[in-house]
């Protein structure tokens, strides 16, 4: 028979803090395909008292109106996977074509179904909030999509006041292989779009484009304010969550 030792066991009392979001806590939808908003995302906000919480939703790679119409019913259930029973003040939903395909309110109005307490945003609604911030009016759009969701989403930003003067896109309808465009193609396409005497400001759209650790040196080359997907977003996130922290290394639109 094998002999056991008692082992000194002590229990502690202890006090509870706010834990990792006593200032704010920001939940993010993110679709299955992106590669760069996480990243992006938790390079801007590493701020103390900011809690990020994510979940992912199932979506297809091939960026068109149908298939982003599917993601419609996802939204809400993965909107309540995030920190279920916990507070969440801002939500976010991390795709700029499907925000503007589905409209703003409807992703509100999925994403207040379980959780009406939260504010929200998206690509779409944070750059043109931050658009406006910075009194930028006309724009140049930045794509990788095809021409089809390109003229839509002119469209639809000039509906809202924001004149879309000038587009370019990298026609690439692969959300994979689009977060592997590399940071020099980004730089030329944005400095060729923005240089024009009608182009206030430049909008990079698509939540896979990675801009955040390049925007503060291409607005100094190009003289003008640069933000992105991401980058509007988040934004507007941190903002919407009373975080008014001035940011100068991640650009213009961080200083607002």
């Amino acid at each position: 028979m094998v002999e056991t030792k008692e082992i000194p066991y002590a229990r502690f009392g202890f006090d509870l803090d706010d834990g990792i979001p006593s200032r704010t806590a920001i939940g993010l939808i993110v679709l299955a395909t992106d590669h760069t908003i996480e990243y992006e995302w938790r390079t801007v906000m590493s701020l103390p008292g900011v809690g990020l919480y994510e979940n992912r939703i199932l979506n297809s790679p091939d960026i068109r109106p149908e298939t982003l119409r599917q993601m419609d019913e996802l939204i809400a259930p993965g909107v309540a996977l995030i920190r279920p029973g916990e507070r969440i003040d801002v939500v976010a939903f991390g795709c700029t074509s499907a925000s503007m395909v589905l409209g703003e309110e409807q992703v509100f109005n999925r994403i207040k179904a379980v959780r009406p307490e939260a504010v929200c945003t998206t690509p779409i609604t944070a750059a043109r909030v931050g658009l406006e911030a910075m009194n930028t009016k006309r724009i140049a759009l930045l794509t990788p999509y095809v021409q089809e969701i390109n003229e839509a989403m002119a469209s639809y930003l000039e509906k809202r006041g924001i004149s879309v003067v000038r587009i370019g896109s990298f026609e690439h309808p692969d959300d994979n292989e689009v977060a592997r465009i590399d940071a020099d193609s980004l730089r030329h396409a944005i400095l060729e779009l923005g240089q024009h005497d009608d182009v206030d400001a430049v909008f990079v759209s698509c939540t896979s484009l990675r801009l955040v650790d390049h925007v503060a040196s291409i607005e100094q080359e190009l003289g003008k304010p640069v933000t992105s997907s991401n980058h509007a977003m988040a934004w507007h996130a941190l903002r919407l969550g009373n975080i008014h922290d001035k940011l100068p290394q991640f650009g213009r639109l961080f200083t607002v």
